[in-house]
């Protein structure tokens, strides 16, 4: 009985390691391959034009974008559930798109929110998720990746850790694949990157740990630069 009783946690948690890797491919159909986070401004301007140069462009994107608003998000969003607080919630979405700048990107974030909530709903039931399509429905909010994100993750009894570095690992691989075909790199290189970054995440998540609320959106302005000046370029490969 307690053989049988193993065998069934431990095909619990593979099928929810394959739930995970089904939300985290790159290839997950909610759009984000249409976009490059300003990447694509560096590109046209010849500041990324190999792999080292897209690596320095990363590293400065997680550390002075991510990680004060996607990554310290999720961080909030899980501590205002903790504490039944799901009002807060709603706050730090409408937070996170005050906070983006970039016009483009406060739209892209809005595109592939809508994508998300959609085909996460078709895939699980999940209370939050419905309330906070109705309240985007209703204009009480925007709606952003990280926090349909979150939501997800708190559902799925992911911890707040787990459920960072998962967006992350989400986030970077697709910007990666997106470099692939862009620069273009190799595609030996992109899953090169992909594992230097994985590597990474512990420190990342540190970070985040370390920051105060009061850190929430302190974006580093070249990247907001990079991503406003996206719209003016001449010829594009992606939306935003």
């Amino acid at each position: 009985m307690l053989i049988l009783w193993s065998i069934s946690i431990s095909m619990d948690k593979s099928l929810k390691m394959l739930q995970i890797l089904q939300l985290c491919d790159s290839n997950f159909p909610i759009g984000s391959f249409n976009h490059s986070y300003g990447m694509e401004t560096y590109l046209r301007s010849n500041v990324i034009d190999d792999a080292k140069s897209f690596s320095k462009w990363v590293d400065l994107f997680l550390k002075h974008q991510f990680i004060t608003s996607d990554g310290l998000a999720i961080r909030m969003l899980y501590e205002a559930l903790e504490n039944g607080d799901v009002d807060k919630v709603w706050e730090i979405d409408n937070l996170l798109i005050a906070q983006t700048v970039a016009k483009e990107t406060r739209n892209a974030a809005k595109l592939v929110a809508s994508r998300m909530i959609k085909i996460y709903l078709d895939l699980y039931e999940i209370e939050n998720l419905k309330i906070y399509a109705k309240k985007i429905a209703s204009k009480e909010v925007y709606g952003h990746p990280a926090i349909v994100f979150g939501l997800l993750m708190h559902e799925l009894e992911m911890s707040e850790e787990e459920a960072i570095k998962l967006h992350m690992y989400s986030t970077v691989s697709t910007i990666i694949q997106n470099a692939v075909r862009a620069i273009p790199l190799g595609q030996k290189d992109g899953q090169l990157l992909v594992k230097e970054y994985s590597e990474k995440f512990n420190q990342y998540y540190k970070l985040i740990e370390e920051l105060d609320f009061d850190s929430f959106g302190a974006n580093t302005p070249g990247i907001e630069l990079s991503q406003i000046n996206h719209e003016t370029l001449g010829f594009r490969l992606f939306m935003s």
